[in-house]
């Protein structure tokens, strides 16, 4: 029996870069996840009788919203809802299950990468049909929805158990517990060659795979221990916790410190990896040497042809705009297309769906491909393990070797997080007050070529974003873009992005630190980043 319950708006369900994130309290507050979720479905104008994908990264409160949006789903016409045991699905199976299944869409609760437990976060994302987050004229609508909601329908009985895998019904509709993992598996061995890193594995090469407490835990442990032959113990922090394990699932130096530190000891293993959340992002070290995202984008690209999924080559390469210009030049040298898009995995999914590109990335650890509409971390790894078991070097010859090929881009990211929103947006439109003037100015060596704040019209569907961040361009390349993040839950987190390209491989050995120092020194300069926030230092450096 269907209930309607009267609600009020709130009046800040605006969906940032990736979905609606919070913290968990504010999710718990009366009605404020059944009111999004609800405008989710008046959004997208169901038919009766599609099918729904829902599932999460397990964290706190994850459980009790996915029997809620079951509910509500019954209540709203599917007519099948499909989802993981016990609620869990990783951002990528996800998006691989909504195409599989030939699902109208599909409901991801995580907040990606950000901290989880009962004072952590909490997030509400929707993907359409093709598997790929919401664009924006849709989360646009979803938002609308939300500030004139008054009322949500939701099926009276309660849900059924989601541990137990097979059908069920609640009312009208079939609900599925499907295995999370087995359909992702799968896809993955039709992509890789798992007998060549199979016999890899054999020959005495040693991998360390950190998967945080988070989603990718079952997956890492199924696809690298039973099915690729890893000893049992090369999965660390695999069994998904609620809150993560007091940890914070963001693969980067900082939060995966311990993976890393292994990885730099003299005996540590030849390859090791982590992955965030949910999932969706990547962590690739080798021995000896920490890979940015940026680089491993451009590797990637350059040696897809590896494995057999993309063994007749990729089509093209997608990349964020405040991600590197490496894989640029492999677009160069080989004959592909190269298109640079606001950050938002959202904005690749016209461009795949078209054909256009087969490799995607962003600086901030997602990489993917065409197999599916979301970046994914454990792809990156088991590509990364395909051109490793068939080029058979290690990691950082792979690395050396290629900015020998291609040339070095120094690159970092400088994160001031949780800082005052006032004073985050006054540094902002500082920039975009001087942006007009600042072409030709001079900062010690450095000389702004052009300046501008990045805009975006999506080749395939017109549509145009603009607002994307402020790049400052340098003679011979160099550049430093500023950008508020749009998935924090307080205050506001500024991104600098500072970028070097050096051709000379004599000079691929400095420290990025040092490499970058100048222009380290001129961001602050630049943007004020001192004088406005009080900040000297970023909290993360990635």
């Amino acid at each position: 029996m269907i209930e309607t319950i009267a609600t009020q708006p709130y009046d800040d369900q605006k969906p940032g870069t990736s979905g609606l994130r919070k913290k968990v309290a504010h999710f718990k507050k009366p009605h404020y996840a059944a009111n999004f979720i609800q405008a989710i479905f008046d959004a997208a104008g169901s038919d009766a009788g599609e099918s729904l994908v829902i599932g999460g990264d397990g964290r706190f409160y994850n459980r009790e919203v996915i029997l809620t949006a079951i509910r509500m789903a019954a209540a709203n016409g599917y007519g099948r809802v499909i989802v993981g045991q016990d609620g869990i699905l990783s951002t990528p199976a996800a998006s691989h299950l909504i195409r599989k299944r030939g699902a109208s869409g599909g409901i991801i609760l995580s907040a990606s990468h950000n901290p989880g437990g009962p004072k952590g976060d909490f997030g509400i994302k929707y993907n359409i049909a093709n598997g790929g987050p919401a664009p924006e004229a849709v989360t646009e609508a979803i938002f609308e929805k939300t500030r004139t909601i008054s009322r949500y329908r939701v099926w009276t009985e309660t849900a059924p158990n989601i541990s137990h895998l097979g059908e069920t019904r609640l009312g009208d509709m079939v609900v599925e517990v499907v295995d999370p993992v087995a359909d992702y598996a799968e896809l993955m061995e039709t992509l890789f060659d798992f007998g060549k890193i199979r016999e890899l594995i054999v020959s005495g090469f040693t991998l360390r795979f950190d998967a945080m407490h988070a989603v990718t835990g079952p997956y890492a442990r199924e696809i690298l221990e039973n099915r690729l032959g890893a000893p049992a113990g090369t999965v660390i922090n695999g069994e998904p916790k609620e809150d993560f394990g007091g940890g914070h699932p963001d693969p980067n130096a900082v939060h995966a410190a311990v993976l890393i530190n292994e990885m730099m000891a003299p005996d540590g293993p030849d390859f090791g990896a982590a992955s965030d959340g949910d999932g969706d992002r990547n962590l690739i070290v080798g021995k000896g040497i920490l890979v940015t995202p940026s680089d491993s984008l451009a590797i990637l690209a350059a040696n897809a042809h590896l494995a057999p999924g993309y063994a007749k080559g990729i089509v093209g390469i997608a990349r964020s705009m405040p991600t590197s210009q490496a894989a640029d030049r492999v677009a160069q040298k080989r004959g592909v297309d190269l298109y640079e898009t606001p950050t938002g995995w959202k904005f690749f999914g016209t461009l795949l769906d078209a054909g256009k590109v087969t490799i995607c990335g962003e600086e901030s650890a997602g990489t993917g491909s065409d197999h599916v509409r979301e970046k994914d971390g454990l792809w990156a790894v088991l590509l990364w393990l395909n051109i490793l078991a068939e080029r058979r070097e290690s990691v950082k010859a792979i690395v050396e070797g290629h900015w020998t090929e291609f040339g070095r881009t120094f690159y970092q990211r400088h994160d001031y997080e949780e800082i005052d929103t006032r004073a985050a947006r006054g540094l902002m439109e500082s920039l975009h007050d001087r942006l007009a003037s600042m072409a030709g100015q001079r900062f010690g060596t450095l000389v702004v070529s052009e300046a501008d704040d990045f805009s975006y019209k999506d080749p395939i569907d017109g549509s145009v974003a603009t607002g994307q961040g402020v790049r400052i361009v340098f003679s011979g390349g160099s550049r430093i873009v500023y950008r508020l993040s749009g998935t924090g839950t307080k205050g506001a987190t500024l991104r600098v992005y500072i970028e070097r390209y050096e051709p000379d491989a004599a000079k691929h050995a400095i420290a990025p630190k040092e490499a970058l120092a100048e222009l380290i020194d001129t961001a602050d300069v630049i943007g004020e980043i001192k004088n406005r926030t009080g900040r000297s230092h970023p909290d993360v450096i990635t």
